[in-house]
């Protein structure tokens, strides 16, 4: 719904900016969700072929929350960007960049977790790497802009290198600083 709204508002006129705020509100959804799913099964102590072939369809590696954290966290953050005016191709590189470390990250997780160190309820202690709903801090500064009326031509920053192949929006660089983080293999923090 994220990613749609998001869309919608690259159809519309750039005052109406019902569907970026659509677009932005919706994402941390995407955290209670990824959330629960997990919790709700838990409780009910149900489990059925269906729901485990339901959970292995919906996500990407450990299947039930890395595709669903992937667009809720990483294509929709993404998308938003391109529709608040994120628009060169560099920013399209750029933004395309984070995805992938997203991807990446929920990619090497799986890989990684049997060798992080475990408490004593067999979980692992710290994350890999920037646990990838931190995007949402993205989130919520573009929020912040939009509220302040700076999308499209009036993003923060403004554009660099005009008119020429490089041109880009120096603020891309925020989700390049969050792929790195994502994908970094020096950062721990801890798991609650």
């Amino acid at each position: 719904m994220s990613v749609f709204s998001s869309m919608r508002y690259c159809l519309g006129p750039p005052s109406a900016h019902a569907n970026l705020w659509a677009a932005l509100a919706l994402m941390p959804f995407g955290l209670f969700f990824d959330f629960m799913d997990g919790k709700v099964a838990r409780w009910r102590k149900k489990s059925s072929l269906m729901g485990q072939e339901l959970d292995s369809l919906a996500d990407l590696v450990r299947f039930t929350t890395y595709t669903s954290a992937t667009v809720s966290f990483g294509v929709s953050p993404a998308a938003a960007a391109f529709a608040m005016g994120l628009r060169t191709p560099v920013d399209h590189l750029f933004l395309t960049f984070f995805v992938l470390c997203g991807l990446t990250r929920l990619a090497r997780f799986n890989i990684t977790v049997a060798n992080v160190p475990k408490d004593a309820t067999g979980k692992s202690k710290y994350f890999e790497g920037t646990p990838i709903p931190t995007s949402l801090s993205i989130v919520a500064l573009m929020a912040y802009w939009v509220g302040q009326g700076w999308t499209l031509d009036n993003l923060p920053l403004g554009t660099w290198a005009s008119g020429t192949v490089f041109e880009f929006h120096p603020v891309v660089g925020l989700f390049v600083l969050s792929g790195v983080m994502m994908t970094s293999k020096t950062i721990h923090i801890p798991k609650p």
